[in-house]
């Protein structure tokens, strides 16, 4: 495929902005080359500046569970638009979204909308150290909630990719208080709050990993973790940026019957638009400003156009919306399978609902350690050849790839012949 303007926007950004891009994933690092410049977007599909079409499973990191450019929701959007872009006061759309989550997530009694998943969960934590009085907190190797400070030990998502085991700039005291377990490890959690339970603040999880490749729970895993933080006063913070409305609509939450004192969100709630919030137990979420002495604020909270796109976006999902999801999603981990399994290839699929993950190596994927196992030389290798076939993946070994209600019948063939095709060049 052509990428000649994409590799010349790629050399003048690289020249203006930090490795040329404003996330680190999107630069490539980890497949090689330089990254697609896209133009527009549409449905299941993707444009770059050199005229490529590519059927899209990044979705905007889960974002677009309708697919890009909705007209419902454009057309819904452009309407609210026209009273306003941002005003820094309340308006009517962000009480009516806050009672959609509320009504969708019995565990979410009193909420408040930030800016990004990554205020989100740092806000999250305030409040549960402010309402706890304690200050350590537990999360685990592989989970990634964001970029603050604390959370930056064994994260994954880009810091899978590029083996970073934290970062930079993140001073010994900042991560102090961090505990860092193994996902999925039941005798982990047991063992911690037998030592230091009366002083954790919290345990924040993904309910289904989505940083390290897709990660689902065991069976017994979140209920342990539940059970745990009860016994010892400690709150549960579900981070459910990623999985919030995408799981179903109640979200991991509601699929494995596990309720958390907190909530973070993102993504879907804003439908492509800037957006996450933080909620769950009306005492719990009175200890925020200005309820109460935990401090929290932000210039676009509730911006009004990521309002009203969520507002739309959530009330588009219907059961039948996530029938469709679960049968898309289904076909095309099957077909994977199947055309690895008949090129001989060491591969395997992890999928929870619309979530799909990838890994290139034998045997099952629990936790961090497994997945780091993947051979992230065969995917660099497989996202090329699919690249060159039309189908854009995750430039990342440790992401996600995302179905959207755009992605049709005949996306979901011709990704799995592509990959067939794939397969069947890797083995050679």
């Amino acid at each position: 495929m052509k990428s000649r303007k994409s590799a010349a926007l790629y050399g003048r950004a690289s020249k203006v902005m930090v490795g040329g891009v404003s996330s680190p994933v999107r630069a490539f690092k980890a497949v090689g080359g330089s990254p697609r410049f896209i133009e527009r977007g549409k449905g299941s599909h993707l444009w770059d500046v050199d005229g490529n079409r590519y059927t899209d499973y990044v979705c905007s990191w889960g974002a677009l569970i309708h697919g890009h450019a909705d007209t419902r929701v454009l057309r819904f959007v452009g309407g609210r638009m026209k009273s306003g872009t941002s005003f820094g006061a309340p308006t009517r759309d962000e009480v009516l979204l806050t009672e959609r989550i509320c009504s969708a997530l019995p565990s979410v009694e009193k909420l408040r909308f930030v800016s990004s998943g990554t205020e989100a969960t740092m806000s999250a934590l305030r409040a549960a150290r402010g309402f706890t009085r304690r200050t350590k907190f537990v999360k685990f190797e592989g989970c990634y909630h964001g970029h603050a400070d604390p959370f930056l030990t064994q994260a994954g998502s880009g810091m899978a990719t590029l083996d970073i085991p934290a970062s930079e700039g993140v001073t010994p005291g900042a991560i102090a208080d961090t505990v860092t377990l193994p996902y999925n490890d039941v005798e982990a959690v047991e063992a911690e709050f037998k030592r230091e339970g009366e002083s954790i603040a919290a345990v924040i999880v993904e309910p289904v990993a989505g940083n390290m490749g897709v990660v689902p729970p065991r069976e017994d895993f979140l209920a342990s973790v539940r059970r745990a933080c009860t016994d010892s006063g400690s709150l549960l913070i579900f981070d459910e940026v990623i999985t919030g409305f995408r799981v179903g609509r109640g979200g991991a939450q509601e699929l494995y019957g596990v309720r958390p004192d907190l909530t973070t969100l993102g993504k879907i709630i804003g439908g492509g638009f800037p957006v996450g919030a933080y909620g769950g137990r009306k005492d719990v979420m009175a200890v925020v400003s200005p309820e109460g002495p935990v401090y929290q604020a932000g210039t676009l909270s509730g911006n009004p156009v990521a309002m009203a796109s969520g507002l739309k976006t959530l009330g588009l999902l219907g059961k039948g919306a996530y029938r469709r999801l679960e049968g898309a999603s289904r076909r095309l981990e099957e077909g994977l399978n199947s055309g690895a399994r008949r090129s001989g290839l060491d591969f395997s699929v992890n999928r929870v609902g619309s979530m799909v993950g990838i890994f290139f190596r034998d045997g099952p994927v629990w936790n961090f350690r497994d997945a780091k196992k993947t051979d992230v030389e065969a995917y660099r290798r497989f996202f090329w050849r699919m690249l060159d076939s039309g189908v854009y993946l995750p430039p990342s070994a440790f992401e996600t790839m995302f179905v959207s209600l755009a992605h049709s019948d005949g996306d979901i063939e011709e990704t799995v012949a592509s990959a067939e095709r794939a397969f069947r060049e890797m083995k050679v």
